[in-house]
């Protein structure tokens, strides 16, 4: 109900067929020396360790009165509080309670038990599809002696339900069906060097185990033979649960016992099934854990499938195969975005309109199925350790809420955007090209995100919204920062970490009581230094002090 009383607003909001707002006076943030706060926030910034990069912070009640600014109203990179406007926008658009299926389907003969033509395992953009990532758990409480379930349980799951249904034989081929979006696996502004680890995995409707598969290296304890020389190869280790999708070049040796390590790396040449791991290992040295993207997440899982398939003695004549819907627009990103009408207006007179995007599939012949956790569960989720993916597929979701059929970047993007201008922000304190901060090309104002906070504050889904941002000290990824009194356990914040930019947005219960909302972001600090870092807590230190 309460994103059908959203709509309603944002309906009441746009009487021109322009999502562009008239211009916005922004209040006064007080700045300077002249209050004890900025005093002393002014002489932490002046640590020759910081003073070079770029700050902007934003301090407020939790009704938006301003306390503090330095540079609040100029534009830096979010790096991941991106996922602050992407998961409020789902929790007030899509619904907390909002659920995506994955299905297999097909023509099947009863009498017979023979599947005529394709197997089509549809993705719904389940983003913890295949994976065991829910209920998120802090790492506090998680049991020692938990039993994972199986890799990709889920699909197993549907593999059980044919063999349930009297499926004896698959006439075609296996089909993975990502098509509910269009393919677009990168948004723009990402770094070509980022698609080949599992924070930068494609984006799939057709989404399985994160799109990710885990690499082991191991240095190997030279034994010396009586006739040659030891052999110094590492061990690699690449767990594709059964599924022979990449072909492992190992070029990693091991080195001498305390000696540096030369690291690993990973190469992938794009459209290759090959990966390159070269690198050294001291003797002595920690296996070496790295999680790879699978590139094709669709051509994976329809593998996955066809070999579960063959297991529980289900014939399969075909081979497995992937499905894409391709991009048709040609014009730029930014263009689109900021074009004006479109189908929003459409959409918010309508309400909510993600339920009947099940019609893209042949009802009459779906032969298994999969819901997912709600929508909430995930968010939880992906603001806790900050899960790229699961943010962007949020983002496609918006997209599909705009229009069934659609699902694209851009259109998450301008659902978003209107999101945000309907809670009141200035349309040009923000830029979105992607849904969780990997885009170089996005840009915030740190008074943007601590306005947003002020309004999520006020709404009905707040109550489930605030609990996904990490605490200080217990979990997510601030399970290691304010592990101390008098912080711990009192800032609720969403990090965001983007090569020379770092990000600290969220809630802070200061040393009166009050809590208040706070937003600080750097760029351009001095790489392979976390001076920065040390700077901001002290700064949040700082304004718990004061308040």
């Amino acid at each position: 109900m309460f994103a059908l009383g959203l709509v309603a607003g944002l309906t009441a909001s746009a009487q021109t067929p322009s999502i562009v707002p008239p211009p916005i006076v922004h209040p006064a943030f007080p700045t300077g020396p002249g209050t004890p706060l900025g005093a002393t926030i002014e002489a932490l910034l002046a640590d020759p360790a910081v003073s070079r990069a770029h700050w902007g912070i934003a301090v407020t009640t939790l009704d938006g009165v301003p306390l503090y600014g330095l540079d609040e109203g100029k534009l830096f990179r979010p790096a991941s509080n991106n996922k602050l406007f992407t998961t409020t926008a789902a929790m007030a658009l899509l619904g907390p309670d909002r659920t995506f299926e994955t299905r297999l389907y097909g023509k099947l003969d009863e009498a017979t038990g023979v599947v005529n033509g394709d197997l089509v395992l549809a993705g719904g953009g389940d983003a913890n599809f295949g994976a065991d990532n829910l209920p998120y758990v802090a790492p506090a409480q998680r049991a020692k002696d938990k039993v994972k379930p199986p890799a990709l349980h889920d699909l197993e799951a549907l593999a059980d339900q044919l063999v349930a249904k009297g499926v004896k034989r698959v006439t075609g081929r296996i089909i993975g069906d990502d098509t509910l979006f269009p393919w677009e696996p990168y948004a723009e502004g990402w770094e070509a060097d980022d698609l080949v680890w599992g924070y930068g995995a494609p984006v799939s409707a057709l989404t399985i185990s994160d799109n990710e598969l885990r690499l082991t290296i191991t240095p190997r304890k030279a034994i010396k033979p009586a006739d040659g020389p030891a052999d110094r190869a590492a061990i690699v280790e690449l767990e594709q649960n059964g599924v022979p999708y990449y072909s492992v070049q190992s070029e990693v040796t091991t080195g001498e016992a305390h000696t540096p390590s030369l690291g690993v790396q990973v190469e992938h040449a794009p459209g290759s099934r090959v990966l390159r791991v070269y690198g050294e290992l001291a003797e002595d040295a920690r296996p070496d854990v790295e999680y790879i993207a699978i590139d094709d997440p669709a051509v994976y899982a329809a593998m996955a499938l066809r070999g579960m398939l063959l297991e529980r003695g289900i014939a399969v004549v075909g081979e497995a195969r992937g499905e894409h819907r391709p991009v048709v627009d040609g014009r730029g990103f930014s263009s689109v975005l900021h074009a004006p009408g479109g189908q929003e207006e459409a959409t918010f007179n309508a309400g909510p309109t993600g339920e009947s995007c099940e019609s893209l599939w042949p009802q009459e012949e779906v032969l298994a199925s999969h819901t997912s956790a709600t929508l909430a569960e995930d968010v939880i989720f992906t603001d806790k350790v900050s899960q790229n993916l699961h943010a962007e597929l949020l983002l496609h979701h918006l997209g599909q809420h705009v229009s069934c059929g659609q699902g694209s970047t851009v259109g998450g993007a301008r659902m978003v955007r209107a999101f945000l201008l309907h809670a009141g922000l200035d349309g040009d304190d923000f830029v979105f090209y992607d849904g969780s901060g990997l885009s170089t090309h996005d840009l915030v104002a740190p008074r943007a995100t601590a306005q947003l906070l002020a309004y999520a504050a006020k709404q009905p889904w707040f109550s489930r919204w605030k609990p996904a941002l990490p605490v200080g000290g217990e979990d997510g990824s601030l399970a290691a920062r304010f592990a101390d009194p008098p912080l711990k356990d009192h800032v609720f914040a969403k990090t965001g970490t983007l090569g020379e930019s770092r990000a600290l947005s969220g809630y802070l219960d200061g040393a009166s009581g009050r809590q208040v909302i706070f937003s600080i972001v750097v760029d351009d600090h001095s790489p392979q230094s976390s001076a920065d870092r040390v700077a901001m807590d002290k700064i949040v230190a700082a304004i718990a002090a004061a308040e």
